[in-house]
């Protein structure tokens, strides 16, 4: 499709969906850069990243500085003379010393429509602002937070169930095809990059664990949101007996009233809990260490009803 020399850099399965599109069209990177491997699963045993693995089985070359900032990483990424390196949540910043490497650039898949969610977590953040929908943008990369210039977006709608497992995957799949359709015009220089509007930029920071939990004193439909937003990770969740139980699934009670984090009913429907407006119905739980049960099963196992959550 192309001659040009290109470079990847990515990590998880969202970048890996980029890198298969790329090699499918027979654009196949000189090389690839990928986060070190780190330890996963209850063994904590060094894992690599899916990018490394299929970049492995496709006999590419594999790079993995532990920081770009080292001369040494970057002297061995100039020495492929890319003229193009893409870069899908990779997780290293690049220093103005890669990004000026490549001929034309590096070009950034970002799962946002920009200017609005730059960082760390655009599809969370979507999600917990209920936001109607989201997209992908592909963007030149600049020293600045997600702040160059946008060559293409394409929107998506959010689904109202929608977990944010369930919008990675929509949108992996967007971005890679937005990927491929415009390559060539953005490497031959067709396709010109528009500014963006700084003055109406929002970010969306890196996640803890703590911001996944549940304070019954807000909205259901806040507290909706979150759930579904931190659904696979880190996981919503809620302190009952002083042991923190995960929800991944819920619903909201409308019209419901009760004291914030009571529980107004428990049976085979699920678990009613009282939220600062409204109530939220919990589908699926989880206790530590134990597989995930439907609400019902959960008020089948404990005495809930009247009972206050933490």
């Amino acid at each position: 499709m192309t001659d040009a020399r290109v470079l990847f850099a990515g990590t998880p399965e969202f970048a890996l969906a980029s890198l298969q599109a790329l090699t499918n069209s027979a654009i196949t990177p000189l090389a690839v850069l990928t986060q070190p491997d780190r330890p996963a699963g209850r063994g904590k045993h060094l894992t690599a990243s899916p990018v490394k693995r299929f970049a492995r089985d496709q006999g590419i070359e594999v790079l993995q500085p532990e920081t770009l900032k080292d001369p040494r990483a970057v002297a061995q990424i100039a020495a492929f003379e890319p003229d193009i390196l893409v870069v899908a949540a990779y997780g290293l910043i690049l220093p103005q010393s890669v990004l000026d490497i490549p001929a034309r650039g590096c070009l950034n898949v970002h799962a946002s429509l920009l200017p609005r969610w730059r960082g760390a977590a655009p599809i969370q953040a979507a999600i917990l602002a209920g936001d109607a929908e989201t997209g992908i943008s592909l963007m030149a990369m600049t020293a600045g937070l997600d702040c160059g210039p946008v060559y293409v977006e394409e929107a998506i709608a959010i689904g109202e169930e929608e977990t944010a497992g369930e919008l990675h995957d929509r949108l992996a799949t967007v971005g890679s095809e937005l990927l491929v359709r415009h390559f060539e015009a953005i490497v031959s220089g067709v396709l010109d990059a528009s500014e963006q509007d700084d003055s109406r930029a929002t970010y969306a920071g890196k996640i803890s664990k703590q911001d996944a939990r549940l304070d019954w004193q807000r909205r259901a439909t806040e507290l909706h949101r979150q759930v579904r937003a931190y659904n696979p990770v880190p996981g919503a969740f809620f302190l009952f007996d002083d042991m923190p139980v995960k929800c991944w699934r819920a619903r909201v009670v409308g019209g419901a009233t009760g004291s914030p984090g009571e529980v107004l009913s428990a049976g085979r429907d699920g678990i009613v809990v009282a939220c600062g407006q409204d109530a939220l119905r919990l589908d699926s739980l989880q206790r530590p260490g134990k597989r995930p049960v439907t609400g019902g099963e959960f008020a089948g196992s404990v005495t809930m009803t009247g009972r206050r959550l933490g």
